[in-house]
């Protein structure tokens, strides 16, 4: 069972809370005395130390300074930043549109040497068609009431998936079933979608597996989610992504996308179950 994808951002964080603590105590401060040299509310030392605020890179200079190592504040602002990025709200992230975005993970993407995705709800990004994509990034657009730049999103999205087919790529895809009901382009749309997915399982770096209805799970669908090499994991939340490295969990994972592959069909039986989705439309 994967872990909770918030529990490496929150280990990060108290983990410089901990940090945090252990210089107050070097220097026999109370937290008391702290929040008075720093100026600060009294319960403030008391709440960035047990992490239930996050200290802005002002306090920690501040805090280091009250304690005599000023020289520390550099790394423990660093590990702070790190463990904000593995929590973003998509609001935050989406601010100014998703074109950024699709931009932004393009080296990531060209960097992995194997990447494994698990999608509950939707065609995987890396094997959306232009309509398709079109069709869930304006509905994204909508819900969270972001700028809409679709075109220029659709289009990075599109130029990123160059790696299905150029470099040195091995791809282990797998969906529910039930992505191949969700309609999220017209008729023509997700014929054609589909229709790409029939063509992409002949690649020979590509692994493309189908989660039966049917049968009995040892599993549960679960939110979607991505393994980069072994080097890290992004978990798609509703309001939210979640990047995980914490060896521990990337293994967690991985167990899990290995128990779902196993659930899975894949060839003439996923062939099958993808061309009566197709079948489905008519």
């Amino acid at each position: 069972m994967p872990a909770s994808p918030l529990s490496s951002a929150q280990e990060a964080r108290k983990a410089v809370a901990d940090r945090l603590g252990g210089i107050r105590k070097d220097a026999e401060l109370t937290g008391l005395d702290l929040a008075q040299l720093c100026g600060w509310h009294p319960s403030k030392s008391s709440r960035i130390e047990n992490a239930r605020t996050v200290p802005s890179d002002a306090d920690i200079r501040a805090w280091c300074e009250a304690c005599g190592v000023p020289d520390r504040a550099a790394d423990l602002i660093a590990a702070t930043r790190s463990a904000d990025s593995m929590y973003t709200e998509w609001k935050r992230i989406h601010r100014t549109g998703m074109r950024q975005t699709q931009e932004a993970i393009a080296p990531l993407y060209e960097r992995t040497r194997h990447m494994r995705v698990y999608c509950s709800t939707v065609v995987p990004g890396l094997l959306q068609t232009p309509a398709y994509a079109t069709g869930l990034l304006e509905a994204i657009t909508e819900f969270r009431g972001i700028p809409n730049d679709v075109p220029e999103a659709v289009a990075a999205r599109m130029a990123r998936s160059h790696v299905i087919r150029e470099g040195n790529h091995r791809f282990a895809l797998l969906v529910e079933e039930n992505v191949l009901q969700h309609q999220l382009a017209n008729d023509d749309g997700m014929a054609g979608q589909l229709g790409y997915l029939l063509a992409v399982m002949s690649l020979p770096n590509v692994s493309l597996g189908v989660v039966p209805f049917k049968g009995r799970r040892k599993l549960w669908p679960m939110e979607t989610f991505s393994i980069f090499d072994d080097a890290r994991v992004q978990v798609e939340l509703l309001s939210a992504r979640v990047v995980i490295t914490t060896p521990g969990e990337i293994g967690t994972y991985a167990r899990a996308f290995q128990e779902l592959s196993r659930m899975a069909v894949y060839g003439a039986q996923a062939r099958a179950l993808i061309t009566e989705a197709i079948a489905a439309l008519e």
